[in-house]
């Protein structure tokens, strides 16, 4: 498995986690369930990943040097 492998694969409960807040979060706002997989909530998580996505991948790189490009 490549280093951006092993880091997507650590990156993964934080996806995760912005997922499930996103769809808690929608469904707050429309008061009423909403589905994970939601246009809404998934162009809200894409843009939150794009944000933080640099940050997260340096923070995996710190935790796990022998994973540094």
């Amino acid at each position: 498995m490549c280093a951006e492998q092993i880091i997507v694969l650590h990156e993964l409960p934080a996806i995760e986690k912005i997922v499930r807040d996103e769809t808690w979060l929608e469904g707050e706002r429309r008061g009423c369930w909403v589905d994970p997989h939601d246009p809404v909530v998934s162009e809200n998580v894409c843009a939150i990943i794009m944000r933080l996505g640099a940050m997260m991948r340096e923070q995996v790189q710190r935790e796990h040097p022998e994973l540094a490009a």
